[in-house]
């Protein structure tokens, strides 16, 4: 009997797109089909792509040409290519990327199975299975998909559609799952993970998510990311405060400091607005944790609004943050405006701003050596490092603490930080 088709995943992007391609690979999981993590093994490869500004739309595709060579390389190998990219493009893109053999939107990957076996002549049977592989000790729970917000910049709610928030229901019992498979960190993102239950009726909102997933047994940390300033709110504060697994670590995508800017780009907020939040936080969680990101060289940017931002990263002392050059994209209103600034003007500016940022960030993680840390283990690493995080450092953005010696995935360990090098911390385990 020849045995059924292997499908491998390469995934480009960001964490809404993992946990896209971990629901795809449970599909798969409870099919008749196989996982496969190795290339040379697979007879399909589904790349799940990131289309949300141009230099990721330029990788996807160069990362796709490239499959098209492996797949050409033996007979009988298929390539699917999946994600944001297909989705912003849409009929387009299958008259530009013939080395696909389907392309397949965000909004149709439930369709995975059902393309699979047009693509092998193989059935997937009938089977139904959970919702997530999981197996990690950090794992993100997506709790919404899709946008409200009009941000001048922004493709993504052309790219994932209205703002759509899950239900409870599905995500405790997603949370449970998680865990019950090894996590011991959940990460709960969206797109605008705080203004979840805004499309529900009644006065649903994430603190009930939060106060949920909380309580899941066995978990150990819980963690918010793409939280918008607008949406910190008292209740939410509180709701940090009085549930041990919550992480006083937040995400806050701020993007600029001007006004005027933040006004151009169709945002909310100023500055000393910012501050005012950032000063309430830290009040009621003096051990907080917080990181942003900022866009630099918009159009009609000054010099006189870089100094502002300038200014603001140096009181706004935030741990991390992630600066990007301003990207104009097709079909935003931001790529229409006047005052376009040119590329290297963008890319200075956006180089300045960013080693100011690290400049903050290295000194507030300097402040760490000679403290002692809840640690929680991730084993080895690539090159068999040790390594863990503390609970200021959300996964793979914030850096690491690089362990004297290995200790198991999953375990929360106590230790002592001796080092510091930009974000990584180096530590003593204690136990």
């Amino acid at each position: 009997m020849a045995r059924p088709p292997a499908i491998a995943f390469l995934t480009l992007g960001c964490p809404k797109n993992e946990v896209d391609s971990d629901r795809m690979r449970a599909s798969v999981l409870a099919s008749t089909y196989r996982l496969a993590d190795d290339l040379d093994e697979a007879d399909v490869v589904v790349l799940n792509t990131c289309g949300f500004i141009t230099d990721a739309v330029e990788e996807s595709v160069g990362v796709a040409l490239d499959l098209a060579e492996w797949r050409d390389e033996r007979p009988g190998r298929s390539l699917v290519v999946t994600g944001c990219m297909v989705s912003r493009y849409g009929d387009a893109l299958a008259d530009a990327m013939p080395e696909a053999d389907a392309l397949i939107p965000v909004a149709d990957e439930p369709s995975l199975l059902a393309v699979l076996e047009r693509l092998t002549g193989a059935s997937a049977g009938a089977s139904r299975g959970p919702a997530r592989t999981g197996g990690g000790v950090s794992e993100y729970l997506q709790v919404s998909d899709g946008c409200f917000r009009s941000c001048a910049y922004c493709t993504i709610p052309a790219i994932r559609g209205p703002y759509r928030s899950r239900p409870l229901d599905e995500l405790t019992a997603e949370a449970s799952l998680l865990v019950s498979r090894g996590a011991k960190e959940l990460v709960l993102i969206g797109q605008d993970t705080s203004s979840w239950g805004r499309d529900f009726e009644g006065d649903a909102d994430i603190t009930d998510v939060v106060r949920s997933i909380a309580s899941t047994p066995g978990l150990e940390w819980l963690r918010l990311m793409y939280v918008q300033p607008d949406t910190v709110t008292p209740r939410l504060i509180e709701t940090m405060l009085s549930l041990p697994p919550v992480r006083h670590y937040l995400d806050m995508p701020l993007q600029h400091a001007s006004a005027g800017i933040l006004r151009a780009m169709r945002r909310t907020g100023s500055g000393d607005g910012f501050l005012g939040s950032i000063a309430e936080l830290r009040s009621a969680m003096p051990d907080i944790v917080l990181r942003s990101t900022f866009i630099a060289g918009f159009p009609g940017e000054t010099e006189e609004d870089v100094d502002t931002l300038l200014d603001f990263i140096a009181e706004a002392q935030l741990d991390y943050v992630g600066v990007f050059p301003y990207s104009a994209e097709e079909g935003t209103s931001a790529a229409e405006l006047p005052g376009q600034v040119p590329d290297e003007e963008r890319f200075e500016r956006a180089n300045r701003v960013r080693e100011a940022a690290d400049e903050v960030s290295t000194a507030r993680a300097t402040r760490l050596i000679g403290s002692t840390l809840d640690v929680l283990s991730e084993g080895e690493d690539a090159e068999g490092f040790a390594v863990g995080r503390w609970s200021g450092q959300a996964p793979e953005v914030d850096g690491y603490v690089m362990l004297d010696r290995v200790v198991d995935a999953g375990r929360i360990i106590r230790a002592r930080i001796d080092s510091a090098y930009g974000y990584d911390l180096e530590g003593e385990v204690l136990e």
